[in-house]
């Protein structure tokens, strides 16, 4: 058996049946505590099954001598030691394909229930306040226009569902075009964000990405529009975004990630210009249990053939937004 290395628990617990069944499997968070037993353990490990929003820091990574394989479970990556990963010739899975559909239905669900005021409407009536008059108005996605940062599978799932569903126009800013027939494409945030309605946060986070929703960007969006983020939190600078909300120079947010969970701002919590998720976007029984199997599989072929899919590009990753 192949000696791996789980930092957390993973979710539905048959995910982590299988892994104890399958593999020597070391569980981190209950032996963390216990230097004796870890200085006899971290030399024998060759696996390493993370989260995104976990990752893999240098010190313990460098602290795994024979480590040959990172696989995370979920797309993120921007929380693991990717330099020391890639000189050391440590391999790098996420499940991307598995949480795409999930995670842009989120999208979708945050837009509504923001526009919609289904959040708002489901608390209106919970605290009494319908006895005492009618809640108001929302808006409608339709015909409206959407920018997405970052057109990578979530990013377009997105756009394919909203054009579909809501007649939707869709604009989107990545590092690249992704046709150069496709009117569509926006060569900054500030642009994207200028002709929106709703702006979709899609992007990776890495130290490029950071802060990259800045106040000028979301002016640009404007009284009456959305800001949707389903990828990390470091995109946003948080207290630009509280000040134009509190400014009342963006319309709305609703937010499924932010940079220091599970603690978020009691100025995002207490305003009434927000709709937020604990990050649960790809949080279905069904990706779930896919994104399992996907960071099962790739071990197991990782240990009997030495291949994997999913495999991270560092060269990919290395390139950054680069705007003008």
């Amino acid at each position: 058996m192949i000696d791996v290395l789980q930092l957390s628990p993973y979710a539905p617990d048959e995910i982590n049946v299988e892994l104890q069944d399958r593999f020597a499997l070391f569980k981190y968070w209950q032996i963390r505590e216990d230097e004796d037993l870890l200085s006899q353990i971290l030399p024998r490990i060759r696996v390493v099954a993370t989260k995104g929003d976990i990752g893999l820091d240098g010190d313990l990574m460098a602290a795994l001598p024979n480590l040959e394989l990172i696989t995370v479970y979920g797309v993120g990556f921007d929380k693991i030691d990717l330099d020391q990963a890639k000189s050391r010739g440590i391999k790098v899975t996420t499940t991307p394909d598995a949480l795409t559909d999930a995670v842009a239905d989120h999208a979708v669900a945050l837009a509504l229930a923001s526009t919609r005021r289904v959040a708002e409407g489901d608390s209106f009536i919970r605290q009494g306040k319908w006895l005492e008059g009618k809640l108001g108005i929302g808006q409608s996605l339709r015909g409206k226009t959407l920018g997405i940062l970052g057109y990578g599978r979530v990013g377009q799932r997105v756009a394919k569902i909203m054009r579909d569903a809501f007649d939707m126009r869709v604009l989107y800013c990545d590092r690249s075009q992704n046709d150069k027939r496709d009117g569509g494409y926006r060569s900054t945030p500030l642009e994207l964000a200028a002709e929106s309605d709703v702006l979709v946060l899609a992007a990776s986070g890495n130290p490029t990405t950071k802060n990259i929703i800045d106040i000028n960007v979301l002016e640009a969006l404007g009284r009456t529009g959305l800001l949707i983020n389903i990828a990390r939190g470091s995109l946003i600078n948080t207290q630009h975004l509280i000040s134009a909300l509190e400014a009342r120079k963006l319309g709305a947010a609703a937010l499924d990630v932010f940079p220091d969970e599970p603690n978020v701002p009691n100025e995002l919590i207490s305003s009434p210009y927000t709709t937020l998720t604990p990050h649960l976007a790809s949080a279905t029984i069904e990706t779930r249990l896919e994104m399992g199997r996907q960071v099962i599989e790739n071990i197991s072929s990782w240990h009997q053939k030495r291949e994997v899919f999913s495999q991270l590009n560092f060269l990919k990753t290395s390139t950054s937004f680069k705007f003008t």
